[in-house]
């Protein structure tokens, strides 16, 4: 099993640290993983994105040109990548910020209004933690304990509080797919 793993946005919307929390829920699985953040020349709301692998088999190369899936948080990383992920493929959009619709019949297709349910949680900034939770409902590529675990150990000291809000997110996420 090896999954390639676009997750794209604009910065300041979390797509890294979603990358960086597969990356290391994986490890904890005892996947071998891989991470390749890219950003744009902009100082703030540019394009940001990253390239996840998490495989049973070493990674032979971390850059992913034709994802398996994809997460779009908002329409121009739609429109960017939807045109490479391989057929029979997932893609995830961000329905808040992208408007457009996945033109391709040969993926599946999720549209999570990431916004809406993270304003329901009372905190925008979980958006991003909404769509890997539904990420991981969509694919069950990991399991949802181990991300819970992983917010656990990202989240210390006077940051602490802020696991439970990033589970119940995680949890709204997966049941959007549900």
């Amino acid at each position: 099993m090896t999954r390639e793993i676009i997750i794209a946005g604009f910065g300041g919307q979390g797509v890294m640290s979603m990358g960086k929390t597969l990356v290391e829920a994986g490890m904890a699985e005892g996947y071998n993983v891989s991470w390749v953040p890219s950003y744009g020349p902009e100082m703030r709301g540019g394009t940001a994105n990253c390239a996840v692998v998490i495989s049973d088999e070493p990674v032979g190369s971390p850059l992913v040109v034709q994802p398996n899936e994809l997460i779009a948080m908002n329409g121009p990383s739609l429109k960017k990548f939807e045109p490479h992920v391989e057929e029979g493929g997932l893609i995830l959009v961000n329905s808040s910020q992208a408007l457009e619709k996945v033109h391709r019949t040969d993926v599946r297709a999720f549209y999570v209004p990431s916004m809406e349910e993270a304003g329901k949680l009372g905190n925008f900034k979980v958006a991003n933690m909404v769509m890997l939770g539904a990420y991981i409902a969509a694919t069950g590529a990991l399991k949802m304990e181990t991300l819970e675990q992983m917010l656990s150990r990202i989240f210390t000291g006077s940051k602490a509080p802020l696991v439970a809000l990033n589970i119940q997110a995680l949890q709204a996420g997966a049941a959007h797919i549900k």
